[in-house]
């Protein structure tokens, strides 16, 4: 009876251990070591005696100042240490609404927690949301009626609207920070409005499930921006449930001791959005990274095999190349060359997937995966070695499999230079009056086929005119519409659709003056910033009647098929603002000799002020009801030609 009162009041202690002096604490934990010592292992309150001293030294040490930062454990029931394997922050749908929650991996048990909210000068402290013994925590669904639960997904052009804004405030900061030497206070006014865009940003961007079950019916579901996310997480928890693990029920004292231990055992300390870097820390690269996946080795059995590229952007991965199929085999010999659009990207993940064809095995699940994850890894994007002129080779290895593949960049600034072509005999880099002229067409072939093609089986295509095509593709559609083949239809037929895409925008990107002309650029870009809706609307459609005839209607003929495009969203999720994105810089970016008469200032980060508008502006004529030829040019004779 005197030992369970001592330990009582110990316990007690130890629990108010948020309110009370520590030196009472250690008070606490000194009497309950003494008594433990005396107390013979058979007698009935040794384990409780044992219970009270593990919780009062876990407490000491998760608030003791003096702590070890590198330390990543604390103790469990049984006296083992439990250590901390993985954390991260991520979005947790709860209550129908997405949250931000910070994610704890121990040896035994899976922790989400959420940070409080604490006065200025107090310790940042974490509160648990919920926990699953590691024993008790599944994948499978439990009920075939469970269902995932509606989720909110964004419009994407309201993400890129973001990004735009988030990249303008990047370049305010930048100006602020060299005209006042950074010790302005909108630098920090912008620091704190960028954070509050990147956070909204990584809450709202996330669309992949990843669900997690325990014994008891009870469900939770995340969502990750990256299918390579999603594996790290699995993997990382059946590894550790591939060992002897029993369930456990921590006590409310357990559980605050161990929530607030994940303060100092954390190893991702800050939300992953710029404003959380250091200056110092390098912003990325901005540009186009060229990869070349080759091969791929170390398969034990034939499989259907691909791979997918992801890029790190604004602080999560995003999806941006796929290559084909390479069936029955264990040494796909892929040779694809893709161009990435990097947005400050430090970081390329290569993943190997097997194909799956078993249409029975489709999961519920939105946007699930059900193709088999053989390999994944990552390599970082080291400017010195792939800013060089030549081709970086690298092999990732992962899970025993390796993948060969080689890589170069080149910086945004020379990648959007046009080109005019020296040889007026083909077609890309030639006027499109001269070839419209030559050909005795209105629009261009190769616009024509394209287009067709596109809208024949490209339609239902998910990230049509987004998702890149395989470059060594787009180079043989770009020799044979040059040189005039006479097998481009066979070709068109047989090519993958995303090549034939790729090769629509290289085309217009490689003319020698954009699509609406470097004449009327300056009146494009004022046209659009008009705020009054009738003057604007004059001002866009006299443009339009300025242009060339050639370029007009061919311009319109784009427009139309990027209208159909957008019609399917539903199914090809490219919306007016994702095309609008897509194909706004490539019509209307001035060519190089523009360029420096100061229409432009080249900017390293892709959301300038000009690509905003030049997306703008296309994406006013998307918007705006069907655009008749023939309408404009009677409409001519009330307007004035003259800009």
């Amino acid at each position: 009876m005197e030992i369970l009162l001592v330990l009582r009041l110990c316990c007690n202690c130890t629990y108010a251990l948020l309110y009370k002096p520590i030196d009472r604490v250690t008070r606490s934990t000194l009497v309950l070591h003494d008594l433990l010592k005396h107390t013979p292992k058979d007698h009935p309150d040794f384990p409780l005696l044992q219970d009270a001293l593990r919780i009062s030294q876990n407490f000491l040490s998760s608030i003791n100042e003096e702590i070890d930062p590198r330390r990543t454990a604390v103790t469990t029931p049984k006296g083992e240490a439990r250590q901390l394997v993985k954390d991260g922050f991520l979005v947790e749908v709860s209550e129908g609404s997405r949250k931000l929650r910070h994610v704890f991996l121990f040896t035994d048990l899976l922790l989400c927690a959420k940070m409080k909210k604490t006065s200025v000068g107090r310790h940042q402290q974490y509160e648990c949301k919920w926990y699953i013994p590691l024993a008790d925590l599944t994948f499978q669904l439990l009920d075939d009626s469970d269902v995932l639960p509606h989720i909110q997904v964004l419009p994407e052009h309201e993400i890129e609207e973001m990004k735009t804004k988030i990249s303008v405030i990047k370049s305010e900061i930048q100006k602020e920070k060299k005209a006042l030497k950074g010790q302005s206070r909108n630098v920090e006014r912008l620091r704190k409005k960028m954070n509050e865009q990147e956070s909204w940003l990584l809450l709202h961007s996330p669309t992949i499930p990843f669900r997690i079950h325990n014994k008891h019916g009870k469900s939770y579901l995340f969502l990750l921006s990256s299918d390579y996310e999603r594996s790290e997480w699995r993997e990382s928890i059946q590894k550790l449930q591939r060992k002897d693990l029993q369930t456990c029920q921590l006590s409310s004292v357990e559980l605050q001791v161990l929530t607030s231990s994940c303060f100092k055992l954390r190893t991702v300390h800050n939300i992953p959005v710029t404003s959380n870097k250091d200056d110092e820390e390098t912003p990325g690269l901005y540009g186009f990274l060229h990869v070349i996946v080759h091969s791929a080795k170390g398969f034990k059995e034939s499989a259907n095999l691909y791979c997918t590229l992801e890029v790190d952007s604004y602080g999560y991965f995003v999806s941006k190349a796929k290559t084909r199929v390479f069936r029955d085999t264990t040494e796909p010999q892929w040779n694809e060359e893709f161009e990435i659009e990097l947005e400050g990207s430090q970081c390329l993940r290569i993943l190997c997937y097997e194909k799956c064809y078993d249409k029975t095995k489709l999961n519920k699940d939105d946007n699930e995966i059900v193709d088999i994850i053989m390999g994944k890894g990552q390599v970082q994007l080291d400017p010195q070695t792939v800013q060089s002129k030549n081709w970086h080779m690298d092999v990732i290895e992962m899970n025993g499999i390796k993948v060969e593949f080689s890589m170069k960049f080149t910086s945004r600034d020379l990648s959007l230079k046009r080109t005019p072509s020296k040889k007026q005999s083909g077609v890309f880099g030639v006027k499109i009056s001269v070839v419209t002229k030559r050909e005795r067409s209105k629009v261009p072939y190769i616009v024509r086929q394209c287009i067709e093609e596109v809208e024949k089986r490209g339609i239902d295509e998910v990230g049509i005119y987004r998702i890149s095509g395989v470059a060594t593709d787009i180079q043989a559609l770009k020799a044979a519409f040059d040189t005039n083949s006479k097998d481009i239809l066979v070709m068109l037929s047989d090519m993958d659709i995303n090549a034939i895409a790729g090769t629509l925008k290289l085309y217009f990107r490689e003319l020698p003056e954009p699509l609406l002309t470097d004449r009327l650029y300056p009146a494009f870009m004022e046209g659009i910033a008009l705020s009054d809706p009738a003057a604007k609307e004059n001002c866009m459609m006299h443009l339009l009647r300025s242009l060339p005839d050639p370029n007009l209607i061919t311009f319109l003929s784009l427009l139309e098929h990027l209208k159909r495009v957008a019609d399917n969203e539903p199914i090809n999720k490219m919306s007016l603002h994702n095309l609008g994105t897509v194909f706004g810089p490539t019509l209307l970016r001035p060519s190089e000799s523009e360029v420096t008469k100061g229409h432009i200032t080249l900017a390293t980060d892709i959301w300038s002020h000009d690509v905003m508008a030049q997306v703008q502006v296309l994406l006013y004529y998307l918007q705006h009801p069907p655009i008749s030829f023939a309408e404009l040019k009677r409409n001519t004779l009330y307007f004035s030609t003259d800009v």
